[in-house]
C-alpha cells in the first residue's frame, strides 16, 4: 500500500491517471517513471514543487 512521502498517511485519493491526493497534509503526488513528484497546490490553484524537500529514495514508488 502507498504511503504519503510527507505524513505516512495511506488516506490518498486518486485524481487522475498516476496522480492522487493526500488527505493528511494536502498536497498532491504524481507518479513519473517509478518516483513521486509532490506538489503544494496554492490558493490561486498553482502547484509549487516540494521535491526538493526529500531524499531521492522517500520518493521512490512502492513496488
Amino acid at each position: 500500500m502507498m504511503r504519503c512521502p510527507n505524513c505516512q498517511s495511506k488516506d490518498l485519493g486518486k485524481i487522475g491517471a498516476e496522480q492522487y491526493y493526500c488527505w493528511g497534509c494536502f498536497i498532491e503526488l504524481t507518479a513519473v517513471d517509478g518516483k513521486l513528484a509532490l506538489s503544494q497546490i496554492e490558493e490561486d490553484g498553482s502547484l509549487t514543487s516540494l521535491d526538493d524537500l526529500f531524499e531521492d529514495e522517500d520518493l521512490q514508488m512502492p513496488m
